[in-house]
Parts: structure tokens; C-alpha cells; sequence
């Protein structure tokens, strides 16, 4: 711990040294921007606060976002302290216990933790194509590498709920590295898996076991991923009619005269719905704020300011297709906000 310690507070004298003293942009050279990485999902939300940042602090240069998606951008994350590494992390889930640990490792010890607002993984469909209704037992037979355990055999919808077309099942979605393909498996197919209770008693015997027939997907073709672009999945959907997509409620929203929302246990994607959680692909977004950066990239403490100024339901992100939390979690992250509180490591799972 010592030592962890010890790199992090040379780490930060080092930056602020090179805040300082200049320098060229490799290694432990200076760095007078904001840099965030991190899930696609979040990615429009925290462009359009660095867009609204740039124009109110014109002394700061403009915040660099990159799309990474939630997996690849915690391990940039949390690499290290120091002008070569990000400074905040955008999460369409939240951090797990293993990318604390991680973060500790490489003296990431200050972390501040950001709930953002709520989206919903939607399901969606060409409005050219045939309606569809599903259930997380549908979703989760459908893609499933072993269904319940047992050879997936299934081709066709039709294949896995008689009262569904008899197209062929083909599935867009994020990549293993997004947190919206984790949220999907957490929300959606352990969901749908856990209908049996084999399944469950399962999970109390060999809960690695159970993780592995629950959440592992496909790989026949049947479920195509199509990388940390949502935009792209958009394309595709709109190019196959029978294809079903998956990816931020958001990119539905913005392309809401091609593409509809299908249903899951009778309840659509809406603003309405997800913010309720009524939804069952309703789950929280997050930015994670390195606490060892704040004093010595220029403007981060506004940038952070500034979000927290723009996720209530009046605000722009809501135009940007975000959904307000309820109240009290608004009220929660805006005191972190305020007083820059570090994360407790406990609290990750």
C-alpha cells in the first residue's frame, strides 16, 4: 500500500511538474487538455458537454473524446497517473472490482464516481420489417452459445417462440469490451437464462458455471458483432429489415424515422420507461474523474462542473437523447460534483 501510495504522489508531482516546466507529448510530457475514453454510449453525451465547455471556457482548449468503449477504456484508465493517461472514463456500467484493483496497481487511487443519468440498452428493428415482441427468455434462447446448457440448435424466431416470424435470427451488437454488451448480458440474457430453475439452483452450485451458459453468446453467425460504432449498427439495421439491434436508447431516439423499438415483456423503449426502470433494459451511465488530475489538468474541475450543470431533465444532454435520474441520485451526484469525493473502492462488485 506503502508503495502504492508513493508512486501515485510522484506520479502527480511529476505531472504538475510538467504543467510547469513544458515539455514534448510523449512519455511524461505535458498535456494542457482534457482527454476522456471510454463507452460509446456515453461518448455523445460527454461531446456535446465538451462542445458546450469549449464555448463558455475559451482560455481552455477543447477536451479530446475518444470512443473506446467501456472495457478497453478502463484498462487505458487506469494505466496510470500522468500526462500520457486519460483523465476521465466514460461507463456505460460501473467499474468492476477487478478494474479497482487494477487502477491500484498502476497508482489510479483517487477516483471520482459520477452517475450521469440512465439509458436503456434497446432492442430495435427496421420499420420496414415485421413487428416483434420478445421476452428475455426469447433473447436469451435466441443467442445463447448453450441455451439452458444445452447445443443451440435454434434458426429462425420462429425456432425459439412459436407465436414469433419465421425469420432468420440475426442479431447486431457491441463487441465483448462494451459495457453495453455486459449490461446486456447482466440485464437481459442472465435474465432470461435465470426462467429456469435448474438455472438457478445452478448459480448457487457453480456460479462460474452458471455465468458461462447464462452470458456467453453465440458465435454461428447468428450474432454479429459490429463494434463500438452505434452508428454503424444503425446503418445495418436499416439495410436488413428481419435484423434486430442493440445499443444505447439514444441512437434509437435520433433515428426514430427508421427504426422502432420492440418490446420486452410488453414494455417499449421510452423516455418514459426507462426512467421508471420499467423497462428491463434500464441501467445507469457513469463517468469516473481521476482524482490525481484535477489540479493539474487545466479545467477538468470546470468540465466537471459543467456536466453536472447539464444532466437534469431540462438540461441539453436531454436533447441528446439522455435520461434524467430520479431526483435524490441527481441531488447524491451533484454533492459529489461539487466536492470532488472520491469513490469508496468497497462499493464495486
Amino acid at each position: 500500500m506503502k508503495k502504492t501510495i508513493l508512486m501515485a504522489g510522484i506520479a502527480v508531482l511529476a505531472l504538475a511538474g510538467c504543467q510547469k516546466n513544458g515539455g514534448g507529448e510523449a512519455g511524461g510530457a505535458s498535456r494542457d487538455q482534457i482527454r476522456a475514453v471510454g463507452s460509446s454510449t456515453v461518448y455523445p453525451f460527454t461531446t456535446a458537454v465538451a462542445e458546450q465547455f469549449a464555448r463558455k471556457n475559451p482560455t481552455f482548449k477543447a477536451p479530446i473524446v475518444e470512443s473506446t468503449g467501456t472495457g478497453a477504456g478502463m484498462k487505458l484508465f487506469c494505466a496510470g497517473v500522468g500526462a500520457q493517461f486519460p483523465d476521465i472514463e466514460n461507463a456505460s456500467r460501473r467499474i468492476k472490482k477487478s478494474e479497482v484493483e487494477d487502477c491500484a496497481k498502476h497508482g489510479v487511487t483517487q477516483i471520482v464516481e459520477l452517475q450521469i443519468g440512465i439509458d436503456g440498452i434497446a432492442m430495435a428493428e427496421s420499420k420496414a420489417g415485421e413487428p416483434m415482441k420478445l421476452t428475455p427468455q426469447d433473447i436469451y434462447k435466441a443467442l445463447a452459445a448453450e441455451p439452458y446448457g444445452k447445443p443451440q440448435t435454434a434458426k429462425t424466431w420462429k425456432d425459439v417462440n412459436p407465436a414469433l416470424p419465421a425469420t432468420a435470427i440475426k442479431v447486431l451488437g457491441p463487441p465483448p469490451t462494451s459495457g453495453t454488451r455486459d449490461a446486456f448480458a447482466e440485464l437481459i440474457l442472465d435474465k432470461g437464462c435465470n426462467a429456469d430453475p435448474a438455472m438457478v439452483a445452478l448459480k448457487k452450485s457453480d456460479s462460474d458455471k452458471h455465468k458461462g451458459i447464462c452470458t456467453k453468446v453465440r458465435e454461428d453467425g447468428a450474432y454479429v458483432e459490429s463494434g463500438e460504432n452505434d452508428n454503424l449498427i444503425v446503418q445495418k439495421l436499416v439495410a436488413s429489415p428481419d435484423a434486430v439491434g442493440i445499443f444505447g436508447y439514444s441512437f434509437l431516439e435520433e433515428n426514430a424515422d427508421k427504426l422502432r423499438g420492440i418490446a420486452v415483456n410488453g414494455v417499449v423503449p421510452t423516455y418514459e420507461t426507462i426512467a421508471s426502470y420499467e423497462y428491463p433494459g434500464a441501467r445507469p451511465l457513469y463517468i469516473y474523474v481521476k482524482g490525481a488530475h484535477l489540479n493539474a489538468i487545466p479545467g477538468l474541475k470546470q468540465f466537471v462542473a459543467e456536466y453536472a450543470s447539464a444532466w437534469n431533465p431540462d438540461g441539453y444532454l436531454k436533447r441528446r437523447g439522455l435520461i434524467a435520474a430520479p431526483d435524490d441520485v441527481r441531488a447524491k451526484n451533484l454533492d459529489i460534483a461539487n466536492k470532488l469525493t472520491p469513490f469508496d473502492p468497497a462499493q464495486a462488485e
